[in-house]
């Protein structure tokens, strides 16, 4: 290259990198003209440093946004008149009376079983579902079951069939599987019922923090009746047959009917 051509390229290379630095960064005030900066050193430094600052706090939430963020939802708010079956185990003594208040505020049906000590199994083989389904033709059912299988070995083979029978007996009645208020880390239980039910229609209650009753597993009156609000509050934005419900004046209410079912029954 010949000796000027080079220095031509020198004073380019030079007035290039004056300039870039004078879109960069902010530039004191020469001879009156105040150059502007093309805030390119934020872009550059202060996104990275920023990402840094918030990364705790991304991890912390990212578990959250997975298992709630659904592209199909929300859907609308159903508003009309519902009949509410309610079937589950003994943590229904906590959690129907504050969802009867909320169905007798709204002027909703509401027709509670309990069967204290039961399973998955228990409610497939009997189909006892089924039959109060045919009883009270429900427009809208709450499952809450799998306390009672929390330790249950080898429980996505030995349950699978039952948990996906009872979806089958329900049908294509909208409904929502409450999953159960762990005290001690699961076998599998909360899995297979995610699994085997349509997306929006499971409500992850493992994890939440509740005060207990004195067996260590049972969530006391109050802290149920808690669980029950934020099950209210989660329906419109996830499930996926949300209901509207009206803020309940008193704490608990009464239930049309509560039909109670003694561990021994078949």
């Amino acid at each position: 290259m010949k000796k000027g051509l080079k220095k031509l390229w020198i004073l380019l290379s030079l007035a290039f990198l004056f300039f870039f630095a004078l879109s960069i960064f902010d530039i004191p005030e020469i001879y009156g003209y105040q150059p502007k900066s093309s805030e390119m050193a934020d872009i550059l430094f202060k996104h990275h440093e920023e990402e840094d600052e918030n990364e705790d706090e991304i991890d912390d939430y990212a578990d959250a946004v997975v298992t709630s963020s659904y592209s199909m939802f929300p859907v609308p708010v159903d508003t009309t008149a519902q009949t509410i079956l309610f079937i589950g185990d003994s943590m229904l003594d906590g959690l129907s009376p504050r969802l009867a208040a909320y169905s007798n505020q709204s002027g909703f049906h509401q027709y509670s079983v309990i069967w204290y000590s039961s399973t998955s199994e228990k409610w497939s083989r009997s189909k006892r579902l089924k039959s109060y389904i045919d009883k009270i033709k429900p427009t809208f059912i709450f499952i809450c079951l799998g306390s009672n299988e929390l330790m249950v070995k080898d429980i996505i083979t030995r349950r699978q069939q039952f948990v996906s029978d009872i979806v089958d007996q329900i049908g294509d009645i909208p409904f929502l599987w409450i999953g159960p208020p762990n005290w001690r880390k699961d076998t599998g239980i909360n899995q297979l019922i995610k699994n085997n039910v349509p997306q929006g229609c499971y409500f992850k209650s493992d994890g939440m923090k509740f005060e207990r009753r004195k067996d260590g597993a049972h969530p006391t009156a109050a802290s149920a009746s808690l669980w029950m609000d934020s099950i209210i509050r989660w329906m419109p934005d996830h499930s996926a047959h949300p209901i509207r419900f009206k803020k309940p004046e008193k704490k608990t209410g009464r239930a049309d009917h509560i039909y109670i079912h003694a561990p021994s029954e078949n």
